[in-house]
């Protein structure tokens, strides 16, 4: 692809001729949007999320002039990430631990995407949701959270925000994936972070890391150098 054109693919279930803006859950990640991959095995995997066969649709994407928000760059940190998505979704523990935290990230370091026409960032499937919440609720340090977040190479999402980003993006093909190959691949993806996770958490317990309730008592916001 040329300049800012970039080759994305969204996995379904059906073909996606023509996104649509304003369809889907707004208790996804990051809210209500079209969330795509530029890995189509990633794509297929999610296809077939339910054990059916779907398909890898793919598109030509013109980022040309857009407002991007990076979140894996280095002007955020995953603290930004968590507070979005303890801010869109909806299913966590009703503990009074859970829910502080997640007050505290909303405070000090969820970010406006209102603004924003494409987020790029971690796909929060079920075992790094699982990651995030076991932080949130003190059960892992910030360091094993951001380790945690290397595995299972999900690699990034890139989620398509508002009407301008929805009239960038060209529909080319559909790849069919196969349920019987993709969903499996999805299930032992997800079964080895979590073994990964398990092990790293054995190998290097919490020490003198920084746990959720650390960073709320010692009153740590956005850029505290203690959080790097």
């Amino acid at each position: 692809m040329d300049g800012n054109k970039v080759e994305i693919f969204h996995g379904s279930e059906e073909k996606i001729r023509i996104p649509q803006f304003g369809v889907g859950k707004n208790t996804n990640d990051y809210g209500r949007g079209f969330y795509c991959t530029q890995n189509i095995e990633l794509a297929k995997e999610w296809a077939c999320s339910n054990g059916y066969d779907g398909y890898a649709n793919k598109y030509e994407f013109d980022m040309n002039g857009l407002r991007v928000l990076k979140l894996n760059s280095p002007s955020y940190s995953v603290l930004n990430w968590l507070a979005i998505l303890a801010d869109n979704r909806t299913y966590w523990e009703r503990s009074s631990i859970s829910e502080n935290a997640k007050n505290y990230l909303h405070e000090h370091f969820l970010i406006d995407i209102s603004e924003f026409d494409v987020i790029i960032g971690y796909r929060a499937d079920d075992s790094y949701f699982t990651f995030a919440k076991n932080f949130v609720a003190n059960g892992i340090s910030l360091h094993q959270l951001q380790e945690a977040m290397k595995l299972g190479k999900l690699g990034e999402q890139i989620v398509l925000k508002s009407p301008k980003a929805f009239d960038r993006i060209r529909f080319i093909d559909a790849d069919k994936a196969q349920a019987e190959l993709y969903y499996e691949r999805k299930i032992a993806r997800d079964r080895m972070a979590r073994t990964e996770y398990r092990k790293n958490v054995r190998a290097n317990p919490q020490n003198n890391g920084l746990l959720m309730i650390d960073i709320i008592r010692e009153g740590m916001v956005d850029g505290d150098p203690r959080l790097l």
